[in-house]
């Protein structure tokens, strides 16, 4: 795939997943990369197992990327296959229980590609799979019916790659948009995307909600949010200032309010909080006096 960013990101590559450490705790987390018959449309393939019977539950918290996911899960309170559109807000998943889902990640704008639908009527919402594509009745039982991840990787695979699809420069166009978005931290705000691409602020914001499910001045702020969060995380806590100006924020009270809002702590806070996790995990692995 040539267009727009491809591969899968490698185990310590958590850039979405807010608390990484003490989400890993609760859950294990596999990702598989999509083949040639169906890469120009899906990015790849993950699966999240628990096991919490005894336990509390635990809720997961995710700043979601611009694009949709496909899950097929089987958990004691849902299951079956979904197309879960862009959540604009942070996503909270209930894990309890014994459960697992195994989801199909979209390129940013490729289910809209592939599919012909105006993704921004999926925003925020989860539609049953058959409901969304008719033809894919019966495929979500043949999916967690499956033995591992790789064979459920080729029955996904068998399906949506017999589908002959034209191409569509709107969509090449989209994904070179939406990866200059996550690369370039000078791209900060929506008049310097449409210069850059030659592209009408109006016509971009058309084809982002068509194709994206979301309009690109959201998405270049959950781009920078994620980035800030993944810093957080990290230890990066020395400069909020440096930070903030280096995410693209106006000044740090700008960034600390988009933060809060969006994550639910200040970033600070969470930067702690990440640190305890971390300290908690090396403990257990590396007990004092050993």
């Amino acid at each position: 795939m040539s267009d727009g960013v491809g591969g899968v990101p490698g185990a310590d590559d958590v850039k979405g997943i807010l608390h990484p450490v003490e989400q890993a705790r609760h859950r294990t987390l596999a990702r598989l990369p999509a083949g040639p018959s169906v890469d120009r449309f899906i990015e790849w393939y993950w699966s999240v197992r628990w096991d919490l019977r005894g336990r509390p539950p635990y809720f997961a918290e995710v700043l979601s990327y611009p694009c949709v996911n496909i899950t097929f899960e089987r958990t004691e309170t849902r299951t079956g296959g979904f197309v879960n559109g862009v959540g604009t807000t942070k996503y909270i998943r209930e894990l309890g229980g014994l459960g697992e889902t195994f989801g199909i990640r979209f390129r940013a704008g490729g289910f809209g590609a592939y599919t012909g639908l105006d993704v921004g009527a999926f925003r925020d919402s989860a539609v049953e799979l058959a409901e969304v594509i008719p033809e894919a009745a019966g495929l979500t039982d043949r999916v967690l019916e499956a033995s591992s991840d790789a064979e459920r990787r080729a029955i996904v695979e068998e399906f949506f790659g017999t589908r002959s699809c034209p191409d569509d420069p709107t969509y090449r166009l989209v994904l070179r948009v939406v990866a200059a978005m996550e690369r370039d931290l000078e791209l900060t705000r929506v008049d310097q995307v449409a210069d850059r691409f030659g592209i009408p602020v109006r016509t971009l914001q058309r084809m982002f909600r068509r194709y994206v499910g979301a309009g690109p001045k959201w998405v270049l702020r959950r781009y920078r949010l994620q980035d800030g969060a993944d810093l957080l995380a990290r230890g990066r806590t020395e400069d909020l200032a440096a930070l903030a100006a280096e995410l693209g924020y106006f000044d740090q009270a700008h960034f600390s309010r988009e933060f809060t809002a969006e994550v639910g702590m200040p970033p600070l806070e969470y930067a702690k909080n990440s640190v305890r996790s971390r300290n908690e995990v090396t403990a257990k692995v590396f007990p004092p006096g050993r």
